[in-house]
Order: C-alpha cells, then structure tokens, then sequence
C-alpha cells in the first residue's frame, strides 16, 4: 500500500482503485460518531461499517489534500459553552480507518453544517446555519487547527417565514482559482461569493458579486461544472435546481434557469438536500428528501441547460448526501432515515443508476472518498 504521504486527494480523472471512505453522521440515537468502511472501485464493492471515532453531531466531513487528516463540523449550537457549533481535527489511519483526535475548535457560528478544505491544505471554511456566516480556521503542519481567523455574517431574510427569517449559510465552495468562496444560504435566498486570500485564509465581501435566486426557493447545496464555466445549485425550499453560468475573471455568476427535481405533477412532499456533478460533465444528480429519490440530469452544453432524464429510488428514507467515487463508476446515497447507504453502479451511457449492494450505517447524512492506492491493488 502506498504511503498516506504520497497520495494527494484529487478531484481530476483516476484510475480505478481502492477507498477508505468515511460516513459522517447524526448522533443522539444509534451513531457514535464517524463511521467507516473499504471500498473497491473496480467492483463496487464495500467492506465491513466500523466505527472510526466518537464525536457529537459529524453532520459533514472533508479530507485534507495529503489524506492524513479528516476535519468534521459538530453540528451543535452549544459548544464548549459557547453559542457556537464545533470543528474537530483527527489524525487518519488509512488501514485501519481509526480517527485519533488531534484537537478541536469552535466554528464562530451555530450549527456549522458543511465545510471544506483549500487545495493547499492550509485552511478550513466552514459554513454555519443558525449563525447565518462563514468563517475559516487556519491548519497547522501537524493537522490540527487555530481559532476561527475570520468570520463574515451574512445579513437578511427571504419571503419563507418559518425557513428564511434570517439567514441560514448552508454550504460553502471554493472556485478552482480559489480566489473566491461560494456560499448558499437557504435563509436569504443568496448566492454569495467571496474574496479568499489563499495566503491569509480571509474572506472578503463583495456585495456587487451576490447572485439572487427565485424567492423562497432556498439555496442548499452547489457544484460547479468541469467545464469551470458553468454550476448548479440545489434549491431546498421549492424543489429545484438552478442552472448558473459562471465567470472566473470576474466572479459572478448569471442565473440561467431552473428545472424541478421531482418527475411532472408529482406532489410529494419534498426537500432537496445535495448536488453532485459526474466527473464526466455528462449528469448532475440531486436528493431529493421526501420524494426518497435522486434527480438525474443530463447536461446540454450547446444551450447551456439541463434535462430531467430519471428519478432513481435511493431504496430508503431521507437521502440527505451521496458522492460519486472519483473514477465516476458507483455513487454512495446516505439515506438518513433508514440507516442505510446504498451503492449504485452509474451506467456510462446513459448516467442512470442501478443498484449493486445495501451497508448499514446509523444515521448517514455525509460520505467521502479517501484513496488508498494510486494502482488499484
């Protein structure tokens, strides 16, 4: 097995191989914290679900670049005594999948619900929802991270009383330049891009480059397109997702259209949770939380649109998060109710899904892909 040390985390093409992957979860019930388990891309089969480490609430996780260390929101309101959610640093073991807790911070906002890592693994951004804002944590060479450095609060309210009364930052993204940081927020009805200084780790606002989607929709989760020119953004409230053209130069984006993710005058009661592109640039796949179902889109680049082409059955209840290992063959659904992840082969025609096997995991609402080997051995 290659070395953690050689093996740098990438979102380009690779060659069919092994995973460690890591599902974070909702605890209080049955989960104890981050779950893992072995994953062959080459059969789309996973190993046995052990537990990697305790923690309270590990609603999202990210990898740092190098692979030795996983960063996880605690999704709380109340940590250390603080009106602040948690940011927990853990050492990685990929052998074996242990997590070992290297040290833990608070994320200057409640409820922190999403994060990510910069492509030179020096910095965290986290996106809060009961905080209503964003704020980055620098990362040390040894992993472990410093108090939140900045902190930007987003400001407002949207025409959902009981949904958008203030604002609820629910994702945060960087652009493949990294001069910028994306962030939905369902509360607002907002796309907001930032300024990222990759030096200092500060965002800076840019209120000329704010983005409105339709009102009431609720802006959740987003993913830009390979094409570096073009993302998506999965709309919680109404069900949709947003068609968006983007400009790297400038750092705006222009709202191009949007398209429901439940099959034609289904009434479902619904909520939409994440968007994942295909590495191919071919689909985007969205959750759909009620309807149980992923939205499979296929992209039409040549009027810059997409097309419902299927909802597959995620075969549980509430899927909140799925990925797609990165050689583009199996897509992982999280479905939280029902405590099961489900393995999906993705055909390579035509981007549909079919099932390849069941794992049972405790309350399921994130899944990420950690390399193994570079050679699929």
């Amino acid at each position: 097995m290659v070395g953690l040390g050689m093996v740098l985390l990438s979102s380009g093409p690779v060659a069919a191989q092994r995973y460690r992957v890591f599902f974070g979860t909702y605890t209080g019930g049955e989960s104890q914290g981050i779950y893992t388990c072995t994953f062959d891309s080459r059969t789309g089969e996973a190993g046995e679900v052990v537990l990697a480490a305790e923690t309270d609430q590990p609603s999202f996780v990210a990898l740092h670049p190098s692979g030795r260390y996983l960063y996880a929101v605690n999704e709380t309101v109340d940590d250390q005594g603080q009106k602040s959610g948690g940011v927990s640093a853990f050492a990685v073991d990929a052998e074996s999948g242990e997590l070992t807790l290297l040290n833990r911070q608070l994320a200057r906002g409640g409820a922190p619900c999403h994060l990510n890592c910069s492509s030179d693994g020096k910095f965290v951004l986290v996106a809060n929802y009961v905080g209503g804002n964003c704020s980055t944590l620098a990362i040390n060479d040894d992993g472990t991270l410093e108090p939140a450095g900045c902190v930007i609060q987003h400001q407002g309210s949207s025409v959902n009383a009981a949904r958008q009364e203030g604002p609820h930052a629910h994702s945060i993204n960087l652009d493949s330049t990294e001069h910028y940081a994306v962030t939905a927020d369902l509360g607002t009805d907002r796309l907001y891009v930032h300024g990222f200084d990759a030096a200092s780790g500060e965002l800076s606002v840019r209120p000329d480059a704010e983005l409105s989607c339709p009102p009431g929709s609720g802006p959740r989760h987003f993913a830009f397109h390979p094409d570096g020119r073009h993302a998506f953004v999965i709309q919680e409230l109404d069900s949709t997702l947003g068609v968006l053209r983007w400009s790297a130069e400038k750092g705006t984006f222009d709202y191009l259209g949007v398209h429901s993710t439940l099959p034609e005058d289904d009434a479902t009661p619904n909520s939409t949770a994440e968007v994942v592109v295909h590495p191919s640039g071919k689909w985007i796949y969205g959750s759909n939380r009620g309807h149980n179902s992923l939205a499979i889109f296929r992209w039409m680049p040549e009027i810059e649109d997409v097309e419902l082409i299927a909802n597959q059955s995620t075969l549980g209840e509430v899927p909140r998060n799925f990925a797609i290992e990165p050689t583009g063959r199996f897509l992982l659904a999280a479905n939280q109710e029902s405590g099961s992840v489900v393995i999906f082969a993705i055909d390579p025609e035509t981007g549909k899904l079919a099932e390849r096997q069941r794992l049972a995991v405790p309350k399921p609402v994130c899944v990420r892909f950690l390399p193994l080997t570079n050679d699929g051995k």
